[in-house]
């Protein structure tokens, strides 16, 4: 094996001092779900069943499919998937896609919500390409449920993820279009952890899979989405943490992948693109009422600047005083995502 260089001997040494965790805590059995039929959500007038994905890294492991049929058929639907530390509870949304002609569907995807099993760490994974079986399940379903026009979207991770889905798969991708909410297509750090510390962490991923960097204990975006502090929304904050949880080295070897290739490999999305973003960014750890007006979690400059260059035909919007996940804004910046999408999907109707 080549000798690492120096550098990235000295970041093993400091990570492992402040971060260094490999033990795995579940000591149960790894018995999988095996009931996959239809039931009833809870969100309210959902149904939601279960996917099984065979052995993972870490055990069995599933998805899950939400949806929200329109009672009035029209072969358009709608498919969302959340980002990190997220599920789907935005039951709003569902039911305005649904009230506009289309039938509505999310997926939590393994390790996430609903998804998550005992013995998974929560929002883990090595390769962003695992959740390719999660988006195709839930395409089939979509389309035994007899659509044919297709819009699949994406929040933060889930919008690269779902970038990433269209550039690897070019015209086998089976939508018609990709609407993004603030994607996570670049880290929100300067240069040198860009350039140097991420690709390092993501190095290092591969041999010390499991080993954990301790996030920011910050509550200001939390904060903005609850309605028990500043906020207009209710969740499940053991599913979407008020405080992130650690994230592995392996984790962040498969985001900055990810990025990589989705910009290598930009020009094969053969379906129209809608990015989203912020008007602004706020800094900052507590919350402020500065953080109901700005994204807080990502750089919308950056957003921007790599969303102009993917794909061929494609939007790239902002909406202004928007949070990160903009459906979740305050009422105006929120219509105007809204707004946004429907525009967009009018644009490139088939």
């Amino acid at each position: 094996m080549r000798k690492l260089p120096v550098f990235i001997l000295l970041t093993a040494i400091v990570l492992a001092a402040y971060s260094w965790d490999v033990n795995e805590k579940y000591t149960g059995p790894k018995t999988p779900e095996t009931d996959t039929t239809w039931h009833a959500d809870i969100l309210a007038g959902y149904e939601a069943r279960y996917v099984n994905h065979g052995e993972a890294f870490d055990g069995p492991c599933r998805s899950t499919i939400v949806r929200l049929i329109n009672p009035r058929p029209t072969g358009r639907a709608y498919l969302y998937v959340h980002g990190f530390n997220d599920y789907f509870f935005q039951s709003e949304m569902g039911r305005i896609f649904v009230d506009s002609g289309y039938d509505f569907y999310a997926v939590d995807l393994r390790r996430y919500g609903r998804s998550r099993e005992p013995w998974q760490y929560p929002f883990n994974v090595r390769d962003m390409r695992e959740y390719f079986a999660d988006i195709d399940s839930a395409l089939a379903q979509i389309r035994r449920d007899g659509n044919t026009d297709i819009t699949l979207s994406g929040h933060s991770t889930g919008g690269l993820t779902v970038l990433y889905f269209a550039a690897e798969k070019g015209k086998e991708c089976g939508v018609d279009r990709v609407v993004t909410d603030s994607p996570f297509l670049e880290w929100n750090y300067n240069a040198f952890m860009r350039d140097i510390g991420a690709p390092t962490v993501g190095f290092l991923g591969k041999i010390f899979k499991n080993s954990k960097i301790t996030q920011a204990h910050c509550d200001g975006y939390a904060y903005s989405l609850l309605k028990q502090y500043h906020g207009q929304w209710e969740y499940n904050t053991d599913w979407k943490m008020t405080y992130s949880p650690p994230v592995t080295f392996s984790w962040v070897g498969a985001i900055n992948s990810a990025q990589s290739r989705l910009m290598k490999k930009r020009g094969d999305i053969s379906v129209p693109i809608l990015v989203m973003h912020s008007s602004r960014k706020i800094e900052g750890c507590g919350w402020t009422p500065e953080f109901q007006t700005g994204d807080a979690v990502l750089g919308p400059a950056m957003i921007r600047e790599r969303g102009l260059r993917l794909g061929h035909e494609r939007m790239v919007c902002t909406i202004d005083s928007g949070i990160h996940d903009l459906i979740l804004s305050e009422p105006g910046p929120r219509a105007a995502a809204y707004d946004t999408i429907f525009r967009f999907l009018r644009t490139f109707a088939p």
